[in-house]
């Protein structure tokens, strides 16, 4: 579509088509002002169309291709784009109220503001699908933010500032698939192409209430044939839609019935019985038969009232259950005398306050035709040219994931919108945290946040896009999903309480030791990864058998906690001073293992003889004489260090021991490591020199 400065000039052709008639409109926009260069009306032969639905396509395109062809003659010129309007009976709209937290304080952008309307756009196609009880589908035709929030104060823009919480009301419209179908199926039919399609409340107040008067609560009711359409204004914005299924076509069933007459010649009695006081006419049985126009109104009084009070009544459900300052009303159905008096007063307004609109709200348009008309019936046909210049609204087809979906386009519409009506995920759209871990430490509550995920990947006709990205008729649209990140994840040894440690004095040497940390009951090490739900306790003390086994030191007696008598279960904060006799060792810390105990007979197979007969044993060396004596030196490496072996004719691993410093007694409860060349010895093994050995304590 062109822009509103290329359209300036050129030829509008509006069609509204409604219950009763078929009003073309052809007219073009110069300067401040719109010009009317054609005019047709023309009523449906059948009733084709009931309370503003299609029932018959093929006889509304018919009574079209008739209206298109006569201002064709008019113009001299072919038509063929045309605006049309739904009508309000089968709108919805939905008001809604939604709003986002973000983690900290930060500064709002525009895709903020766009997401904020996208989530309230979708609660309340979710609020709506729940009131709607049919199968009928339902396209979100556009929607309009009323009131922004910012920490929970109501603001007019947004964007800049820095916030935690941001909130939006808006107003959501919602029209059926079976009526935007029927629409374009009749106008083609005709030979037309749809260039905007927007809604009569929406065109009626494009004339009725200009842009400078809805800062106040107004109400406009567009009184048709089939429907009474009723849209509300005020702080600048159109702030409610509404419908009320009476109109004028309800007066006149009652003329049919009472006269005798078809709906044709009743309604030409209800229309001339404001214009003359006695009405001629024929009944279904050739009689010619007169009414008067009192009589007309009096048969019509009770039905006037109830069309009211239904109007009234809707008026202030939609404003908040309370009347509007003024009343505007448009439409043939509202012409009819006594309609505006009785609304005032079920209003509980004044009568000036509630005024049929027509020419005078018509100052900005030229009628360069001859007889034009220029009333309350034609404010909405005007209209619904009028919006053509305000956004180019149409319905298109795109491919979203190779599936494809109607979208209404308002002249900006999005990659987003087109996510929306495929019903993709809002919350595919952007990245998602991974889950939280929750536990507890010391009995205070504690959170870790899992890791933010991937944003969605988003391709529009293969190129790069965003959210925000324009799209057209025909374009083809691929959405990956956001990811979710890892869920959060902590290890024990991570938490700020164990990152400080314990300094303690253990006999008279300063030390510091790690805290501990029980979980759900049980001692767990540092590297513990801890789990939802997890009651964690972090102990700031240390028992004396627990500094022992940290010390791998044996715990001897005579214990002292800040030199007073203590035992092996007394605890020991941070400062205290610990100390124990060290050479009292407890005979259950003095043990060897079986493997230490057999090296220990290998290399001194006296005291194990000993140790059978109970009595103290020496170790007796026969000395040798001068002929035994043998001088055969053999050298090896012993834990990095070279040892020389020497006053053997041969030696075994054992031998080494004679030739280092390494205590076998002084196990500590630890158990010996023996290596030879990169394996286990064996302790009778021959050295023959050279050999790599390996000795220590584990």
């Amino acid at each position: 579509m062109a822009g509103v400065r290329e359209k300036q000039g050129q030829l509008v052709f509006g069609l509204d088509i409604g219950t009763r008639s078929i009003v073309g409109t052809v007219g073009y926009k110069s300067g401040g002002s719109f010009h009317v260069t054609a005019q047709r009306v023309k009523e449906h032969e059948t009733r084709a169309m009931l309370d503003g639905q299609i029932h018959d396509i093929g006889k509304v395109g018919e009574t079209i291709s008739q209206v298109k062809a006569q201002l064709e003659q008019d113009l001299n010129r072919e038509l063929t784009e045309v605006c049309i309007a739904a009508a309000g009976r089968v709108l919805r709209t939905v008001t809604t109220y939604t709003e986002h937290t973000f983690e900290s304080e930060r500064e709002i952008l525009a895709e903020d503001i766009y997401s904020l309307a996208a989530m309230g756009v979708e609660k309340a196609y979710e609020e709506f699908q729940k009131d709607n009880d049919t199968d009928v589908k339902f396209y979100c035709v556009g929607y309009t933010p009323m009131r922004y929030y910012m920490n929970g104060y109501q603001i007019g823009n947004l964007e800049g500032h820095k916030a935690k919480t941001i909130g939006i009301d808006l107003i959501a419209t919602f029209l059926p698939d079976d009526v935007v179908d029927g629409l374009y199926k009749a106008v083609e039919l005709a030979g037309l192409h749809v260039a905007n399609l927007t809604l009569e409340p929406i065109a009626a107040i494009q004339v009725a209430i200009p842009e400078k008067f809805r800062m106040l609560n107004l109400a406009l009711v567009d009184v048709g044939a089939g429907t009474s359409d009723i849209s509300i204004t005020k702080e600048g914005t159109i702030v409610a839609y509404g419908m009320i299924p009476v109109a004028g076509d309800s007066l006149t069933d009652i003329l049919v019935q009472h006269c005798l007459v078809d709906f044709d010649t009743a309604e030409q009695i209800k229309r001339k019985a404001g214009e003359m006081e006695t009405v001629e006419y024929t009944d279904i049985l050739g009689l010619p038969q007169t009414i008067s126009s009192k009589e007309v109104m009096e048969l019509l009084e009770e039905a006037v009232a109830r069309m009211t009070k239904l109007a009234a009544d809707c008026i202030k459900e939609l404003n908040g259950d309370k009347s509007v300052s003024a009343v505007f009303v448009v439409g043939g159905g509202g012409m009819i005398p006594g309609y505006t008096e009785k609304l005032a007063a079920e209003l509980g307004i004044a009568k000036e306050r509630v005024a049929i609109r027509g020419q005078e709200v018509m100052q900005n348009i030229q009628f360069e035709i001859e007889n034009a008309r220029n009333d309350a019936m034609m404010v909405t046909p005007i209209g619904i040219c009028l919006s053509y210049y305000e956004q180019s609204n149409n319905f298109i087809f795109v491919e979203f994931n190779k599936v494809r979906i109607k979208l209404y386009d308002n002249g900006r519409i999005s990659v987003a919108d087109a996510a929306m009506q495929a019903k993709f995920p809002n919350e595919a759209l952007f990245p998602r945290r991974g889950q939280a871990l929750t536990f507890s430490v010391n009995g205070k509550n504690r959170m870790i946040r899992g890791e933010q995920g991937e944003s969605a990947v988003i391709r529009v006709n293969k190129d790069p896009a965003d959210i925000h990205t324009q799209i057209h008729s025909g374009d083809k649209i691929e959405i990956t999903a956001s990811t979710t990140g890892a869920a959060a994840s902590l290890e024990l040894g991570r938490l700020s309480e164990l990152s400080e440690r314990l300094h303690v004095f253990v006999n008279g040497a300063g030390i510091d030791i790690p805290k501990t940390a029980y979980v759900n009951g049980n001692r767990e090490n540092e590297f513990y990864l801890i789990r939802e739900g997890d009651a964690i306790q972090v102990h700031n003390y240390y028992t004396v058998s627990e500094i022992a086994e940290f010390l791998d030191v044996p715990l001897g007696e005579n214990i002292l906690v800040n030199e007073t008598a203590a035992r092996p279960e007394t605890r020991v904060y941070e400062n205290f001073t610990l100390t124990w006799d060290m050479e009292a060792e407890k005979p259950s810390e003095n043990r060897h293992t079986p493997e230490e105990e057999n090296l220990r007979e290998e290399k001194h197979p006296e005291e194990k003889q000993a140790s059978k007969t109970d009595a103290p044993a020496e170790k007796q060396e026969a000395p040798k004489s001068p002929d035994q004596k043998e001088n055969n030196e053999v050298t090896v490496t012993v834990n990095g260090a070279p040892v020389v072996l020497s006053d053997k004719k041969s030696y075994v691993f054992v031998d080494v021991f004679d030739f280092i410093d390494f205590d076998l007694r002084d196990s500590r409860g630890r158990s010996i490591v023996t290596n030879i060349n990169g394996r286990p010895a064996q302790y009778m093994e021959a050295l023959n020199g050279g050999e790599v050995i390996e000795i220590y304590w584990k």
